[in-house]
């Protein structure tokens, strides 16, 4: 499908998106795409450092937390 186009098809697409968009808003649509692009590979080449490594503290504080017996938790009332 693809291999029937040529460059009278290009050009045709290209005046149809500038009739949608308009030629003043081109430059900010292509910056804005170009942006997206750069965020997306630096997303993807870095290594996800969501959660930090735990710290001593970090530790403490759930081994304290740990001691602590859980409240409980009411039962819905029922429906009749």
């Amino acid at each position: 499908m693809l291999q029937n186009l040529t460059g009278w098809h290009a050009l045709i697409v290209l005046a149809i998106v500038v009739l949608v968009f308009g030629a003043a808003k081109l430059p900010a649509l292509a910056r804005s795409v170009g942006q997206s692009i750069r965020i997306l590979r630096t997303e993807a080449a870095e290594p996800c450092t969501d959660t930090p490594a735990p710290t001593v503290d970090d530790t403490r504080a759930q081994a304290d937390s740990a001691s602590v017996p859980p409240s409980p938790v009411p039962a819905p009332p029922r429906m009749s």
